[in-house]
Protein backbone atom coordinates (compact mmCIF):
# COMPACT_ATOMS: atom_id res chain seq x y z
CA UNK A 1 0.00 0.00 0.00
CA UNK A 2 1.28 3.35 -0.96
CA UNK A 3 1.87 6.22 1.65
CA UNK A 4 1.65 9.51 0.99
CA UNK A 5 4.45 11.82 2.30
CA UNK A 6 3.47 15.55 2.43
CA UNK A 7 6.77 16.50 3.95
CA UNK A 8 9.67 15.21 5.85
CA UNK A 9 11.35 15.96 7.75
CA UNK A 10 8.22 18.33 9.21
CA UNK A 11 10.45 21.07 10.55
CA UNK A 12 11.93 21.98 7.19
CA UNK A 13 10.76 24.08 4.92
CA UNK A 14 9.78 22.65 1.41
CA UNK A 15 11.75 24.54 -1.51
CA UNK A 16 8.70 27.20 -2.40
CA UNK A 17 8.12 28.42 1.17
CA UNK A 18 12.26 29.43 1.13
CA UNK A 19 12.61 32.79 1.06
CA UNK A 20 16.53 34.13 0.41
CA UNK A 21 17.92 37.68 1.95
CA UNK A 22 20.82 39.65 2.38
CA UNK A 23 22.25 37.45 4.77
CA UNK A 24 23.21 33.85 3.37
CA UNK A 25 21.08 30.90 3.87
CA UNK A 26 23.60 28.13 5.37
CA UNK A 27 22.66 24.36 6.16
CA UNK A 28 23.63 23.23 9.45
CA UNK A 29 25.93 20.48 8.22
CA UNK A 30 27.67 22.80 5.78
CA UNK A 31 31.62 23.76 6.88
CA UNK A 32 32.89 27.24 5.97
CA UNK A 33 36.41 28.24 6.80
CA UNK A 34 37.71 31.75 6.07
CA UNK A 35 35.71 32.18 3.20
CA UNK A 36 32.83 35.41 1.88
CA UNK A 37 29.81 35.00 1.30
CA UNK A 38 27.50 37.22 -0.62
CA UNK A 39 23.85 37.93 -0.52
CA UNK A 40 20.80 36.03 -1.49
CA UNK A 41 23.11 32.86 -1.39
CA UNK A 42 22.12 28.94 -0.29
CA UNK A 43 24.78 27.06 0.78
CA UNK A 44 23.28 23.22 0.63
CA UNK A 45 23.66 20.59 3.00
CA UNK A 46 27.54 19.08 3.67
CA UNK A 47 29.37 22.03 1.47
CA UNK A 48 32.88 22.30 2.43
CA UNK A 49 33.96 26.03 1.51
CA UNK A 50 37.78 26.81 2.31
CA UNK A 51 39.44 30.15 1.69
CA UNK A 52 36.70 30.99 -0.65
CA UNK A 53 34.79 33.78 -2.38
CA UNK A 54 31.11 33.04 -3.36
CA UNK A 55 29.12 35.27 -4.75
CA UNK A 56 26.11 37.10 -4.55
CA UNK A 57 22.61 34.59 -5.62
CA UNK A 58 24.80 31.67 -6.01
CA UNK A 59 23.75 28.39 -4.61
CA UNK A 60 24.96 24.88 -3.84
CA UNK A 61 22.91 21.87 -4.04
CA UNK A 62 24.56 19.93 -1.58
CA UNK A 63 27.72 17.81 -1.20
CA UNK A 64 30.03 20.39 -2.84
CA UNK A 65 33.71 21.28 -2.38
CA UNK A 66 35.03 24.41 -3.37
CA UNK A 67 38.55 25.10 -1.51
CA UNK A 68 40.64 28.34 -2.78
CA UNK A 69 37.87 29.82 -5.47
CA UNK A 70 36.05 32.74 -6.46
CA UNK A 71 32.80 32.26 -7.53
CA UNK A 72 30.44 34.73 -9.35
CA UNK A 73 27.15 36.42 -8.51
CA UNK A 74 24.34 33.94 -10.02
CA UNK A 75 26.10 30.54 -10.02
CA UNK A 76 24.42 27.35 -10.22
CA UNK A 77 26.21 24.03 -8.61
CA UNK A 78 24.70 21.31 -8.74
CA UNK A 79 25.78 18.19 -5.87
CA UNK A 80 28.54 16.34 -5.93
CA UNK A 81 30.92 19.25 -7.70
CA UNK A 82 34.35 19.29 -6.46
CA UNK A 83 36.03 23.18 -7.32
CA UNK A 84 39.71 22.58 -6.62
CA UNK A 85 40.74 19.47 -5.37
CA UNK A 86 43.82 19.15 -3.79
CA UNK A 87 46.87 18.25 -5.70
CA UNK A 88 49.57 16.52 -4.51
CA UNK A 89 53.53 16.48 -4.97
CA UNK A 90 54.44 14.15 -7.22
CA UNK A 91 57.89 15.61 -7.86
CA UNK A 92 58.41 14.25 -4.22
CA UNK A 93 60.02 10.66 -3.49
CA UNK A 94 56.21 10.15 -1.94
CA UNK A 95 53.35 12.20 -3.01
CA UNK A 96 51.35 10.84 0.56
CA UNK A 97 50.24 13.98 2.27
CA UNK A 98 52.60 12.91 4.89
CA UNK A 99 55.10 14.92 3.62
CA UNK A 100 53.33 18.44 3.97
CA UNK A 101 50.66 17.41 7.05
CA UNK A 102 53.58 15.89 8.98
CA UNK A 103 52.11 16.89 12.63
CA UNK A 104 49.56 13.85 12.90
CA UNK A 105 52.48 11.65 11.56
CA UNK A 106 54.93 12.88 14.35
CA UNK A 107 57.21 13.88 11.44
CA UNK A 108 57.58 17.30 12.49
CA UNK A 109 56.51 20.24 14.59
CA UNK A 110 54.68 22.17 12.03
CA UNK A 111 53.53 21.06 8.77
CA UNK A 112 54.66 22.42 4.75
CA UNK A 113 53.01 26.02 4.55
CA UNK A 114 55.04 26.56 1.62
CA UNK A 115 53.07 23.35 0.19
CA UNK A 116 49.86 24.86 1.44
CA UNK A 117 50.85 28.29 -0.45
CA UNK A 118 51.41 26.80 -3.36
CA UNK A 119 47.99 25.46 -3.43
CA UNK A 120 46.51 28.69 -2.97
CA UNK A 121 48.60 30.04 -5.85
CA UNK A 122 46.66 27.82 -8.10
CA UNK A 123 43.24 29.45 -7.12
CA UNK A 124 39.68 28.64 -9.45
CA UNK A 125 37.87 31.17 -11.16
CA UNK A 126 34.08 31.08 -11.91
CA UNK A 127 32.81 33.75 -13.48
CA UNK A 128 28.83 34.93 -13.19
CA UNK A 129 26.33 32.99 -14.16
CA UNK A 130 27.84 29.92 -14.77
CA UNK A 131 26.02 26.48 -14.30
CA UNK A 132 28.09 23.74 -13.31
CA UNK A 133 26.16 20.27 -13.63
CA UNK A 134 26.40 16.86 -11.16
CA UNK A 135 29.70 15.66 -10.10
CA UNK A 136 31.37 18.09 -12.14
CA UNK A 137 35.08 18.74 -11.49
CA UNK A 138 36.82 22.19 -11.92
CA UNK A 139 40.89 21.15 -11.62
CA UNK A 140 42.94 23.65 -9.70
CA UNK A 141 43.93 27.30 -11.64
CA UNK A 142 40.95 26.65 -14.12
CA UNK A 143 39.09 29.70 -15.18
CA UNK A 144 35.72 29.06 -15.88
CA UNK A 145 34.21 32.64 -17.54
CA UNK A 146 31.11 34.05 -17.35
CA UNK A 147 27.76 32.43 -18.82
CA UNK A 148 29.41 28.99 -19.29
CA UNK A 149 28.14 25.64 -19.00
CA UNK A 150 30.43 22.59 -17.65
CA UNK A 151 28.06 19.04 -18.24
CA UNK A 152 27.72 16.75 -15.46
CA UNK A 153 30.88 14.61 -15.12
CA UNK A 154 33.33 16.42 -16.98
CA UNK A 155 36.70 17.32 -16.00
CA UNK A 156 37.44 20.68 -16.88
CA UNK A 157 41.53 21.09 -16.81
CA UNK A 158 41.45 23.81 -19.22
CA UNK A 159 39.88 27.32 -19.08
CA UNK A 160 36.27 27.69 -20.35
CA UNK A 161 35.35 30.67 -22.98
CA UNK A 162 32.73 32.72 -21.97
CA UNK A 163 28.79 31.21 -22.71
CA UNK A 164 30.42 28.18 -23.90
CA UNK A 165 29.43 24.47 -23.20
CA UNK A 166 31.75 22.18 -21.93
CA UNK A 167 31.37 17.79 -21.37
CA UNK A 168 33.73 15.06 -20.90
CA UNK A 169 36.86 13.83 -19.47
CA UNK A 170 38.54 15.98 -19.95
CA UNK A 171 35.73 18.42 -20.90
CA UNK A 172 36.24 19.93 -24.78
CA UNK A 173 33.91 23.03 -25.61
CA UNK A 174 31.15 21.28 -28.07
CA UNK A 175 29.05 24.91 -28.50
CA UNK A 176 28.33 28.38 -27.42
CA UNK A 177 25.21 29.44 -25.88
CA UNK A 178 24.42 31.93 -28.48
CA UNK A 179 26.19 33.64 -31.35
CA UNK A 180 29.21 35.93 -30.81
CA UNK A 181 27.36 39.32 -30.60
CA UNK A 182 25.02 38.30 -28.09
CA UNK A 183 27.80 37.06 -26.36
CA UNK A 184 29.20 40.23 -26.48
CA UNK A 185 26.60 42.18 -26.16
CA UNK A 186 25.68 40.63 -22.58
CA UNK A 187 29.19 40.80 -21.53
CA UNK A 188 29.05 44.55 -21.85
CA UNK A 189 25.38 44.70 -20.04
CA UNK A 190 27.09 43.04 -17.31
CA UNK A 191 23.29 42.75 -15.44
CA UNK A 192 24.80 40.44 -12.90
CA UNK A 193 26.28 44.01 -11.75
CA UNK A 194 22.66 45.22 -11.49
CA UNK A 195 21.27 46.04 -7.96
CA UNK A 196 17.99 44.27 -6.46
CA UNK A 197 15.98 46.66 -6.94
CA UNK A 198 16.85 46.98 -10.89
CA UNK A 199 16.79 43.06 -11.38
CA UNK A 200 13.05 42.90 -9.89
CA UNK A 201 11.86 46.24 -12.00
CA UNK A 202 13.49 44.71 -15.20
CA UNK A 203 12.81 40.75 -14.17
CA UNK A 204 10.84 40.25 -17.33
CA UNK A 205 13.29 41.47 -19.70
CA UNK A 206 15.49 38.61 -18.59
CA UNK A 207 13.47 35.74 -20.21
CA UNK A 208 14.21 37.29 -23.60
CA UNK A 209 17.50 37.72 -25.03
CA UNK A 210 16.93 39.62 -28.10
CA UNK A 211 14.49 42.05 -26.51
CA UNK A 212 16.88 42.28 -23.79
CA UNK A 213 19.80 43.09 -25.90
CA UNK A 214 17.77 45.06 -27.99
CA UNK A 215 16.22 47.51 -24.93
CA UNK A 216 19.67 47.35 -22.96
CA UNK A 217 22.81 47.24 -25.26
Amino acid sequence: MMQHVDKFPVSEHIQSEKTLGMEPTIHPSARIWDSYIGAYTEIGANTLLIESRFGDYSYTAGDVDIIYAEIGKFCSIASHVRINPGNHPMERVTQHHMTYRRKIFGFGDSDDSDFFNWRRAHKCSVGHDVWIGHAAIIMPGVCVSTGAVVGAGAVVTKNVDPYTIVVGVPAKPVRQRFENYIVQALLEIAWWEWTHEMLKSRFDDLLDVAAFISKYQ
